[in-house]
């Protein structure tokens, strides 16, 4: 596969993007990708996209404002509003290429991102398919089944951290990912090693991020669009998810026309690596291609 710089303007700022496309295929159809909470495009994003281009797709995978080699200040800072900004900033630009095929699109997300794709398909005609792989479906449910006192923790860092934005300050920010018992977005037993594996050798990435997601998260709730989805999705689910339950996911996919689901008995972030990732890619590039013919 060839890949090329893409950068595109959301908002004003430039979002670093890559074009990877097939070897021989005139106007190939195009898979739009982005990573879940907190990381960026290097995070194994490429392998998927290899996994897909083998089988004659494009893929155009991005980083969100204020992420990786975007552009954007406070660094690292995770916003669903800002997020679906880019996604359609991202379909918008795509559609302008002259080397795929504006009319064949579809959409490519992971944990958060795969809420952002359920989304961004339930607002926007003409997709041809979406690939939700362990998605967040649900901020008001996970909120529910966190304990009170990580409730209370996490809301008084979040307003400490909208404070300091309201005042011009640097951010407060908090850990992505540690050790069950310390204070994180993520602290699951699976949740340090499993998200840390995906961070590239030389990256510059920090495990922090901008505490006030704690005040949005438990208001994003793309599941309840999920029944205006007219392409078809495929769900991944992972039957030994510490973060994201297996039956919100469900739940979600009952609410889709079109949906068709695959589960596996890993966890959060097996997908990303070794034979669940071999798998994992096969069935998401054959959902893909069929769709797709």
């Amino acid at each position: 596969m060839r890949r090329l710089d893409r950068d595109f303007r959301s908002h004003g700022l430039k979002c670093a993007g890559w074009l990877f496309l097939p070897e021989g295929v005139t106007k190939p159809p195009v898979v739009i990708m982005a990573h879940g909470i907190a990381a960026e495009r290097t995070f194994r994003l490429p392998a998927f996209a290899e996994k897909f281009t083998a089988r004659g797709l494009a893929c155009f995978v991005f980083d969100y404002r204020n992420f990786g080699d975007s552009e954007g200040e406070p660094r690292q800072l995770v916003s669903p509003d800002r997020h679906l900004r880019d996604w359609r900033a991202a379909i918008a630009c795509v559609r302008r290429f002259k080397d795929i095929n504006p009319e064949r699109i579809a959409l490519w997300g992971s944990s958060f991102s795969g809420g952002h794709v359920l989304a961004i398909a339930s607002e926007t005609p003409g997709l041809s398919a979406v690939v939700a792989q362990v998605p967040f479906v649900d901020g008001a449910a996970l909120a529910r089944l966190a304990p009170r006192s990580f409730q209370i923790e996490a809301t008084l860092k979040g307003l400490r951290d909208l404070g300091r934005a309201m005042t011009f300050r640097p951010p407060y920010c908090v850990p992505v990912v540690a050790e069950p018992g310390e204070f994180a977005l993520m602290n699951t037993p699976e949740s340090k090693p499993g998200y840390l594996a995906l961070v590239p050798p030389g990256s510059k990435w920090k495990n922090e991020v901008p505490a006030r997601i704690f005040l949005e998260m438990p208001r994003y709730r793309p599941a309840l669009h999920a029944d205006k989805i007219t392409c078809p999705v495929l769900l991944v689910i992972a039957e030994k998810d510490s973060l994201i339950p297996a039956g919100d996911v469900e739940k979600a996919a009952a609410r889709i026309p079109k949906a068709r689901i695959v589960k596996f008995p890993v966890n959060h972030f097996a997908v990303y690596v070794g034979e669940p990732f071999e798998q994992v890619s096969e069935i998401e590039g054959k959902f893909l291609q069929e769709q797709f013919a």
